[in-house]
């Protein structure tokens, strides 16, 4: 299990590191629309196939990102992260993914050996990471804490908003929202007691 210090630390992807499996993606224009309830259905639903796919592979599967948290405004794209044994054991995971729709897009070993393999439709982006990560673990930290604290999901929305105009690729407009993100993240690692 990780350290508070290492859930707490806010760590980067080496900048050396060239995370495209395949080239960068070509920049896409960001939407953010109404929350959905369809996408805890949609999630459910992919997260069957995932299950169906990989079998025993699945050490731990978690609806994550902006779409589950109710009533919260994001992009149509499901955000997963999916635990397995090791992630660098390619093999064992991206295959059966491949088969049902997946493309591998990002490795990254600086960054938790994080990989991202991107299904086209419905959209999903499947974050895989290794047993006990913390960066999984920030994640479920950030989900759970948004759905109870309605103030710091307005200034989330708020964030993902302003962040749109500037265009550029995804990760741009993440570095964009990057302040609020981590200063939310801040504010609940205190009330934890892990700051």
């Amino acid at each position: 299990m990780p350290t508070f210090e290492e859930i707490t630390r806010h760590r980067d992807p080496d900048p050396a590191e060239n995370p495209w499996v395949n080239g960068p993606p070509p920049p896409e224009t960001v939407s953010i629309v109404a929350y959905r309830p369809e996408w805890p259905r949609r999630y459910q639903a992919v997260a069957e196939e995932i299950r169906a796919a990989l079998g025993s592979a699945v050490v731990d599967i978690e609806h994550v990102g902006s779409t589950s948290v109710e009533g919260l405004a994001a992009k149509d794209v499901i955000d997963i992260d999916l635990t397995v044994a090791d992630p660098r054991d390619e093999e064992r995971y991206v295959p059966p993914l491949t088969w049902i729709g997946y493309l591998l897009t990002v490795r990254e070993p600086s960054w938790h050996e994080h990989r991202c393999l991107r299904l086209a439709e419905p959209r999903v982006n499947l974050h895989v990471f290794g047993p006990d990560c913390a960066e999984a673990i920030r994640h479920r930290m950030f989900r759970d804490w948004l759905r109870a604290h309605p103030e710091d999901r307005a200034q989330y929305e708020n964030a993902k908003r302003a962040a749109v105009p500037g265009g550029g690729s995804v990760m741009d407009y993440n570095a964009r929202k990057e302040e609020t993100v981590r200063a939310i993240y801040d504010r609940l690692f205190r009330a934890a007691g892990m700051l």
